[in-house]
């Protein structure tokens, strides 16, 4: 499980939501068999039992048909995970940026605000939620916030989440005020 090819299938896998050494492991089970299987059970429904009529060719294409299908399934099913999580996050992120104004007005620093806003936002946009809780943990135990910040850019790959983190990084960087910075 060390290569290019399976961190960045981690990667992809991270933006959609799924974070455990598992869903990696799982992924490139199921991107490997699933061809197998799928050409298995089309060439059994095809040619066991005679659903498909026609010549040769046609049951034969058949089956690479569902082979195919079988090897690009996982990759569209997590693309489609993750073009709807960006949804949501995307959705949450106004009002997340509401909160954390509110609470830097209010005197917190950045990791105690991160926290305070992923508590509030759990109902309404649980998935901006658990990453803005993750970036605070990351804050309190990463050496360089920078690391922290750069790795909820990686995990969202969001424009607007990385304009975002962009300003957070500057604001450390030239020590302006963070509510300043974020309105």
């Amino acid at each position: 499980l060390k290569g290019e090819h399976v961190a960045k299938a981690a990667e992809r896998l991270m933006q959609a939501g799924w974070r455990s050494k598992d869903a990696v492991v799982v992924f490139l089970f199921l991107k490997l068999s699933l061809p197998f299987v799928m050409g298995g059970i089309a060439a059994l429904i095809v040619y066991g039992f005679g659903v498909v009529e026609g010549p040769p060719m046609v049951k034969l294409l058949v089956a690479m048909i569902a082979v195919v299908t079988g090897a690009y399934m996982p990759e569209i099913v997590v693309g489609q995970t993750v073009k709807k999580r960006r949804l949501q996050l995307q959705k949450g992120l106004p009002d997340a940026l509401d909160l954390l104004v509110i609470c830097a007005e209010s005197g917190l620093a950045l990791d105690a605000a991160l926290t305070r806003v992923s508590r509030e936002m759990a109902r309404s946009a649980p998935e901006l939620a658990d990453e803005l809780s993750l970036t605070a943990v990351e804050l309190g135990f990463q050496p360089e916030r920078r690391i922290a910040l750069k790795n909820l850019i990686k995990r969202t790959d969001l424009p607007s989440i990385r304009g975002v983190v962009n300003t957070l990084m500057q604001t450390e960087k030239y020590g302006t005020p963070l509510a300043q910075s974020l309105r």
